[in-house]
């Protein structure tokens, strides 16, 4: 079963989402297939999960089952076990031989917000992605200088209104960008290069979505 949530809550214990799921499944009563690492625990497949300060509309699990059970069942089950804060959009059955969301994501859309105006933005974001090059300049303690192409993994950039943005960035060669570097990039912004819970004050992400490439090269939503 593929099991799209969001918390609209957090609270202090939840700060590990795949613990929390976890327990949810565990909690549930499911007829779940046993995890290779503890057979106390349920087979699932987790993520790609949001990065670090990042929202999310969509997160993702895969639950692996024993035996079949109703789609709309399983989501009324899950519902008696969440944990506080959080909302499952959607619950499908997935054919078992199928890649997970973990396997199956090649891009993801993020909605960014902020005063661009009051952060220097001298021009749109859409148009700045439109360059041969998109440099993202990581500088290390020393004042050493990492220089970074962005190009490559943006799929597109869409200016929704003067205070939002909405980027789509693909993964290469199984690797991600975080969209927070391209918004330093526009905003002439170095980033530090222990960068994992860098964010630009002022502005938020919030990740939409993730898709799926078909055997055409066209993305779909998850």
């Amino acid at each position: 079963m593929r099991i799209v949530f969001r918390f609209v809550k957090k609270t202090a214990g939840q700060s590990n989402v795949f613990n929390a799921v976890r327990k949810m499944v565990l909690a549930s009563g499911l007829p779940f297939e046993p995890a290779k690492i503890n057979a106390n625990w349920p087979r699932l497949s987790y993520g790609p999960a949001p990065a670090q300060g990042q929202r999310a509309e969509k997160e993702y699990l895969d639950v692996y089952l024993r035996k079949s059970v109703a789609a709309e069942e399983v989501r009324r089950i899950l519902l008696a076990a969440a944990p506080i804060g959080l909302e499952i959009v959607s619950v499908v059955r997935v054919p078992y031989p199928l890649p997970s969301v973990q396997n199956l994501a090649a891009a993801a859309r993020y909605r960014i917000q902020g005063d661009f105006a009051s952060l220097g933005a001298g021009r749109k974001l859409d148009e700045f992605v439109n360059e041969t090059r998109v440099e993202v300049v990581r500088r290390a303690e020393n004042g050493l200088a990492c220089i970074t192409d962005a190009k490559p993994y943006i799929l597109s950039a869409e200016t929704a209104a003067p205070d939002e943005v909405v980027l789509t960035l693909k993964s290469v060669q199984n690797k991600w960008i975080k969209p927070e570097w391209i918004v330093a990039s526009w905003l002439g912004i170095e980033v530090p290069a222990e960068e994992e819970a860098f964010s630009v004050d002022g502005v938020t992400v919030t990740r939409e979505c993730l898709l799926w490439k078909d055997s055409q090269g066209l993305f779909h939503p998850i």
